[in-house]
C-alpha cells in the first residue's frame, strides 16, 4: 500500500479533534497521518511549512469566524481540498461552502460511521455535502446517480456486482476492509439506497441504459 494521506484537523475543541482523528482512522486505517491546529494562524503555519492532502476546518475558531478561514486557506492554497466542519446545519451554509470552493461540509452531528464515509469520499477526490431538506436531485436517473460516485467507489460497486466479498475487493484495490466499508456507506448515501441489493439494482439499471462506468 502507498503512503497514507496527510490530514490537517483544525478545531479548537480537543474532544472533537479526537473524534475526527478516530473517523479518519476508520476512513483510512492503513495509515492516514493526522496533524492538529487549534487556530487559523496555526493552521496556516502548518500549511506553509509542509505538504498536506486535506484540511478539516472548523468554521468558528478563536481567530476567525464564519467562512473567513476557508477563504484565506483557499486563497493561499487554491488546489488544496478543504472540508468544512461545523455545528451549523443550515442549507445556506452548505451552499456557501461549496461556492467558496470547499470539497465538503461535515455537520458535527454526524455519526462516526458517516464521518468516516465522508472522509473516505473526500480523500478519494470526491465531494461530500449534506442533502438539503426538501431538495430533490436535479436528475435522479441511475446514470446520474452513478456519475456522482468517485472512481474508487465505482470500483467497489463493480466488485460487488462481480460477487466479491469485502476482503476480496480490499485485496484487489490495495486498501483495507474498513476502507471498503466506508466507501460502501458513502455509496449507499449517494445512490439513495439502504443496502447492497438496492445499490446493485441502480448499477444494473445504469448498465442496461447503455452507461459504461469507468472502474
Amino acid at each position: 500500500m502507498s503512503e497514507g494521506p496527510r490530514v490537517l484537523i483544525v478545531d479548537d475543541h480537543p474532544l472533537f479533534r479526537d473524534a475526527l482523528a478516530v473517523a479518519l482512522r476508520g476512513a483510512y486505517p492503513s495509515g492516514a497521518a493526522a496533524m492538529f491546529a487549534g487556530s487559523l494562524a496555526e493552521a496556516i503555519s502548518h500549511l506553509d511549512a509542509g505538504a498536506c492532502d486535506l484540511v478539516l476546518l472548523d468554521l468558528n475558531l478563536g481567530d476567525t469566524h464564519d467562512f473567513e478561514g476557508l477563504t484565506r486557506i483557499k486563497t493561499k492554497h487554491p488546489a488544496l481540498p478543504v472540508v468544512v466542519v461545523s455545528a451549523t446545519e443550515a442549507p445556506q451554509a452548505f451552499q456557501t461552502a461549496r461556492t467558496l470552493g470547499a470539497a465538503g461540509y461535515l455537520p458535527k452531528s454526524l455519526s462516526l460511521e458517516d464521518l468516516s464515509a465522508a472522509l473516505a469520499t473526500t480523500l478519494d477526490g470526491g465531494e461530500w455535502f449534506p442533502e438539503m431538506p426538501g431538495a430533490a436531485l436535479a436528475d435522479a436517473s441511475a446514470a446520474n446517480r452513478m456519475a456522482s460516485l468517485t472512481p474508487a467507489q465505482r470500483r467497489v460497486l463493480s466488485g460487488l456486482a462481480e460477487g466479491l466479498l469485502n476482503k476480496q475487493i480490499a485485496h484487489e484495490m490495495g486498501i483495507s476492509v474498513a476502507t471498503v466499508k466506508a466507501h460502501m456507506t458513502a455509496i449507499f448515501r449517494k445512490l439513495g439506497v439502504l443496502n447492497r441489493t438496492q445499490a446493485l439494482l441502480i448499477y444494473q439499471e445504469a448498465l442496461s441504459a447503455g452507461d459504461h462506468l469507468a472502474t
